[in-house]
């Protein structure tokens, strides 16, 4: 009973990450077209616009309020995915779980040391190199949705669990390299909530009034603390519990994946690329990334690292008899999907503003925004000749 109701819940995760990633993309196309408008000083007076309580430190713009505060639901939502993908999901057997894995790890490796070798030396690598390690999930499966439908579920699978291991190594990087100033008595209430979460979890306490301003708490703790505020969210979604109790049911993870999901796929995640996307895209700019050290490399990072180190670090865990490659998937296959997961978009634009800062955290940012529209049509002209190819073998 466990496998098909771990593989419906990867159905649904599915379909609405698809969904998402279309309303992604519009609010992409807004963000640039209002950003490059004769209405740009307003969307920028919007995005930098402060409110909040200035004695809890969260008087923030409304570009970090979204950056902060809604890609925390996000990230807690991945971090449900991914609790309940290594519990009782395609992470949870080994063969299955080690080629998403090793090609994630592949898929991190390879596009950071490109960019430290291209641009080593440059002012802001020495957190910069990080931009290009992540996957953006709904944009992938997305493209993979539109371009790929007739390809066996098993890429689909195997895309979804690279995307979310390879959402798990940029997490851990936005915690080492992005927390300053270090505040040791809100990191103490942080763990502290966490623990009580984890407690509440554990004493199968369920009511949303103990659970809501608990994480409230967590997160604003975590962000006095110094580390990224979203780090608050992945915490919280790791500790929640995934295995039904008997006559349970659904564990608490998929009940709030259910509720939370659409919120942070048709919300979140878009009112985030609202006011991350939208940079100043003209002559001069679109020159600057081809022509300075730092965004070339991140876009070579994003295209060519992602294919190489993705399909490389596949190849080899299958050579070595280590992982096999997913049923009914050839290399081909792997290969067009290897290039879709140089998608970088939502976390590679939150490691952008985070790593820089002014004209160099715009230019990556563009870096970011082409590398991935070349990686999404490309892999999704690969696709469409992949999806025609399966769909005559089952004619």
């Amino acid at each position: 009973m466990q496998k098909p109701r771990a593989v419906g819940e990867f159905v649904r995760y599915l379909r609405t990450e698809t969904t998402g990633g279309m309303i992604l993309l519009a609010a992409t196309a807004v963000a640039l077209l209002w950003a490059n408008s004769p209405l740009g000083t307003s969307y920028r007076a919007i995005r930098d616009f402060q409110l909040g309580p200035h004695f809890l430190h969260l008087d923030l713009s409304i570009g970090e309020w979204a950056k902060d505060g809604l890609l925390a639901l996000f990230f807690f939502v991945a971090g449900l995915e991914l609790k309940r993908e290594v519990v009782v999901g395609e992470l949870s057997r080994f063969k299955q779980a080690v080629l998403p894995v090793v090609a994630a790890i592949g898929g991190m490796i390879v596009p950071a040391l490109l960019v430290l070798a291209i641009a080593w030396g440059q002012p802001g690598i020495e957190r910069g190199w990080a931009i290009p390690v992540a996957t953006d999930i709904a944009f992938a499966l997305g493209v993979l949705a539109l371009a790929g439908s007739n390809l066996p579920s098993s890429t689909r699978i195997f895309l979804l669990s690279l995307a979310v291991v390879d959402d798990l190594g940029a997490i851990l990087l936005i915690a080492v390299l992005f927390t300053s100033d270090f505040d040791l008595i809100a990191a103490a209430v942080a763990v502290l909530a966490l623990l009580l979460y984890a407690w509440l979890q554990h004493r199968r306490v369920r009511t949303p009034w103990v659970y809501v301003p608990l994480a409230v708490i967590t997160w604003i703790a975590v962000h006095k603390a110094g580390v990224h505020a979203t780090i608050a969210g992945v915490a919280l979604g790791l500790l929640t519990r995934v295995r039904p109790d008997p006559g349970e049911e659904q564990a608490p993870a998929v009940r709030l994946e259910h509720m939370l999901q659409p919120w942070s796929a048709a919300l979140a995640v878009p009112v985030f690329a609202l006011f991350a996307a939208g940079v100043e895209i003209n002559a001069r700019s679109l020159g600057e990334v081809f022509t300075t050290a730092l965004p070339l490399a991140v876009m070579i990072g994003l295209v060519a690292g992602k294919t190489i180190g993705i399909f490389g670090a596949s190849a080899l865990a299958v050579a070595l008899h280590v992982a096999e490659r997913p049923r009914d998937t050839g290399w081909r296959d792997l290969a067009a999907l290897s290039l879709l997961g140089g998608v970088g978009f939502t976390v590679s634009l939150l490691i952008s503003e985070l790593a820089l800062t002014g004209e160099a955290s715009e230019r990556a940012k563009a870096a970011v925004l082409l590398a991935s529209s070349i990686a999404s049509l490309s892999a999704a002209c690969l696709l469409l000749r992949r999806s025609k190819v399966h769909g005559a073998r089952e004619d």
